[in-house]
């Protein structure tokens, strides 16, 4: 499983890996993947797999809770994480504000999106998933940067690939407001970590399956397992 996991990683930021050179900090990736903690993806929560897995969506509230599913993830990642390190730890910033203050914009904007997500699922008659439990197996700052290039990445290809499942027109405006954000997190977090903020022209958007893949091995326990209905 560790090596799957390395291989979904490097197919899907290949090009940025190629381009990395800061302080060689995405081949720490490799290390990190390689470690015991992406190694329970077997063991990885069935009730956060089944949102994650769905070929198809039901409905609207299907696709919002696959949202909130990744986003739940993201902000766990930097509330978490962000209290492990300080900025001496994180290096030089190539800006004129501290690393540490960029990521923790970002962890509020995380924060703002599930906010956001539970309460239009709510709304709307639906049962927001839980936050569930995640290891995602960083051993110091660059490699918490590498993993959070990887999962904001990863998140604005998985919104990509679930949005033509939105029926509702406001709600696919809505999502794509929250999409261009994460869109500029990934552009940061590729900068930062020595690659192209912008690597292509298009981006490739993702299935549930492959965001499964990729985001499934971070969750090693789901305490709302059978809170979410899904198809």
């Amino acid at each position: 499983m560790r090596l799957m996991h390395h291989e979904l990683l490097q197919e899907v930021f290949a090009e940025r890996q190629r381009l990395a050179s800061r302080r060689g900090i995405l081949g720490g990736t490799a290390k990190v993947i390689g470690g015991g903690a992406l190694a329970l993806a077997a063991a990885t929560a069935p009730g956060m797999r089944r949102v994650l897995a769905q070929a198809e969506f039901a409905d609207d509230i299907d696709v919002l809770n696959f949202a909130l599913t990744l986003e739940h993830l993201e902000y766990a990642f930097y509330r978490d994480g962000l209290a492990q390190f300080t900025d001496e730890d994180f290096g030089e910033s190539p800006f004129n504000q501290p690393i540490s203050q960029f990521l923790t914009d970002i962890r509020d904007h995380e924060l703002a999106h599930v906010e956001t997500l539970t309460s239009v699922i709510t709304d709307l008659g639906g049962e927001p998933v839980q936050e569930a439990e995640y290891d995602f197996g960083y051993t110091d700052a660059l490699s918490f940067l590498a993993i959070a290039q990887a999962l904001e990445n990863t998140g604005v290809s998985a919104y990509d690939g679930a949005g033509q499942f939105i029926s509702d027109p406001a709600l696919l405006t809505a999502a794509g407001t929250i999409v261009a954000v994460e869109a500029r997190h990934a552009a940061y977090l590729n900068l930062l970590n020595g690659a192209l903020p912008f690597p292509a022209p298009f981006e490739t958007p993702l299935t549930p399956a492959e965001v499964l893949e990729i985001a499934g091995p971070f969750i090693v326990g789901d305490t709302a397992a059978e809170a979410t209905p899904v198809a």
